[in-house]
């Protein structure tokens, strides 16, 4: 007992010289190590632990971009004449079909967008670190991501907006998210969106993510289609290609209930307030899926997965971006989805790192109290800077992170925690082996409980006011069953003008009524006045 007594203190007095070394430095005073009443040692487990709770979104953001197809086309299918192909190749419906010509090249397209999805989240980080001075880290933004793969490009490119396209409009909405910040403009520009709009925007994007989720090309598989109900209670263990519909009976997929275990173990960190409590889930549906084998393997004994477990061998490995980055494509501007796509994805980045930024600002003990915080005007620079480097790299909207409280409440005030969540992140790319192995099983039960997290917000509607409430209640509910975030934005804020409308042209009318009685006064008492002035004049 002794001993290990001795060598804990031996250990804070360690600490303790490194942490007084590190404040009387160059960087610690650049950091406001002590102006902020933090240390270095602390700014460091503050990182570890921020990057602890968003380190599935590696994983997480490259498995839902790939469902979009990314640059694969019907080109990289493999011809297969029992497959309905015709003497000019494969037809678009090889991209659905489980084609292993276009399999792989999902899979080279998931390896890349792990790598980007990793770098972005470094570059963004570190900038925030080293010029905003903040314990904020970024990285590509759940929300987004999904409207980006389902929405603007659709699954395996069946949307209106090729990828390279979709990326362009990206790009662009990061550089005028630039140019808005540069100006100032950017919080006045989120005040300018009703509240109710703005709070019921993230919950409903909490209900677009959990409902992506609970599908099966991304999730666990609990819910699919239905030729009655459009969709219905699923989890089969088989399911027919065309239909969808399940063989066999419901809640027979060994794999769902592997994700449910995951779903469960996750939940239970998170109430007990474990740190990584959403990727220990994550970690424990995976390591099983790993055993070959098994019901629930992800690597069956076929060609697709014999690739796999190679590739998965490794271990460790540098994957060198090759498909995603610097795909960028502006031919397809002349549409109107395109530019529908561009305000949308303003509009969500305004409102997400607007909101994300003020209210940790106050949580950390750095706001103004004026509604705005110390390193404001970088930070919204940095964030607008990190978007357009995630368009070059191939993935979407870079955004500061909520998970950045994890850090917060561990003591982190500085900017060296968002380096050090940069440098974890770097690690990161040395193992795509491991990180583009992660089945979607794993994966969707931590969308559902990003989308439970979201909808905490939903309290603060004023829901006694219909005025407040229809407007924010489509929102929400528009956004999962139209599969589009962008019709439920349009939704409430159209409701919201048509509802206050009406209050307006009435409280016009009430102006005008009023300002005639007044004149009808005045002139009737002019008139008076003009006659008692005559009868006087006659006497």
């Amino acid at each position: 007992m002794g001993g290990g007594g001795g060598q804990r203190r031996s250990w804070r007095r360690v600490e303790a010289a490194l942490n007084r070394a590190f404040a009387d430095s160059a960087a610690g005073r650049y950091f406001k190590i002590d102006a902020r009443d933090t240390s270095f040692t602390k700014e460091l487990r503050a990182g570890a632990a921020t990057f602890l709770t968003m380190v599935y979104i590696i994983s997480v953001n490259a498995a839902i971009l790939t469902d979009s197809g990314g640059p694969c086309t019907v080109g990289d299918c493999t011809p297969l004449p029992s497959r309905n192909s015709s003497a000019a190749g494969p037809g678009p419906e090889c991209k659905f079909d489980g084609n292993p010509g276009y399999q792989r090249c999902l899979e080279r397209t998931k390896n890349d967008l792990v790598v980007a999805t990793a770098a972005a989240a470094v570059v963004g980080s570190f900038a925030m670190g080293a010029v905003a001075n903040l314990p904020l880290a970024l990285a590509p933004g759940m929300g987004a991501n999904a409207y980006f793969a389902y929405d603007m490009v659709g699954f395996h490119g069946s949307g209106g907006v090729p990828y390279e396209t979709a990326l362009a409009a990206v790009f662009l909405e990061g550089c005028i998210f630039l140019a808005l910040s540069l100006l100032g403009l950017r919080s006045r520009l989120a005040r300018l969106i009703p509240r109710p709009i703005r709070l019921a925007s993230a919950a409903g994007i909490g209900l677009f993510l959990a409902f992506t989720g609970l599908q099966a090309q991304v999730g666990v598989g609990l819910v699919g289609p239905s030729p009655s109900t459009l969709v219905t209670l699923a989890a089969c263990s088989r399911t027919d290609p065309t239909t969808g519909d399940c063989l066999g009976g419901t809640l027979q997929s060994p794999t769902f209930w592997l994700g449910a275990a995951g779903f469960l173990l996750s939940a239970m960190c998170l109430t007990r307030n474990v740190k990584g409590g959403t990727i220990s889930g994550i970690v424990f549906v995976t390591v099983v899926s790993w055993i070959r084998g098994t019901a629930v393997t992800a690597f069956p004994d076929t060609e697709h997965g014999n690739a796999n477990f190679d590739y998965f061998k490794k271990i460790v490995d540098f994957h060198v971006i090759q498909t995603t980055a610097g795909r960028i494509s502006f031919t397809g501007f002349s549409r109107k989805e395109v530019w529908l796509a561009v305000a949308t994805l303003l509009y969500v980045d305004v409102l997400d790192t607007t909101g994300s930024m003020c209210s940790m600002a106050e949580y950390g003990g750095f706001a103004d109290g004026e509604g705005g915080f110390e390193g404001e005007y970088r930070a919204f620079a940095v964030d607008a800077s990190a978007t357009i480097v995630g368009a070059a790299l191939g993935t979407t909207t870079v955004t500061t992170y909520i998970e950045s409280t994890a850090g917060l409440r561990e003591g982190g005030r500085t900017g060296v925690t968002a380096i050090a969540v940069a440098v974890l992140f770097a690690g990161s790319l040395f193992f795509s082996p491991l990180l583009t192995n992660v089945p979607p099983w794993a994966v969707g039960p931590s969308l559902v409980l990003v989308g439970a997290m979201m909808m905490r917000v939903a309290r603060e509607v004023e829901w006694a006011e219909a005025k407040e409430a229809v407007p924010a209640f489509l929102t929400m509910i528009l956004m999962p069953l139209t599969y589009s975030i962008a019709y439920g934005i349009i939704a409430g804020v159209g409701t919201h003008i048509v509802l206050h409308l009406f209050d307006g042209v009435a409280a016009v009318h009430a102006w005008v009524s009023s300002f005639r009685k007044k004149t009808n006064h005045k002139a009737d008492g002019d008139q008076i006045t003009a006659t008692e002035q005559n009868i006087a004049q006659t006497v």
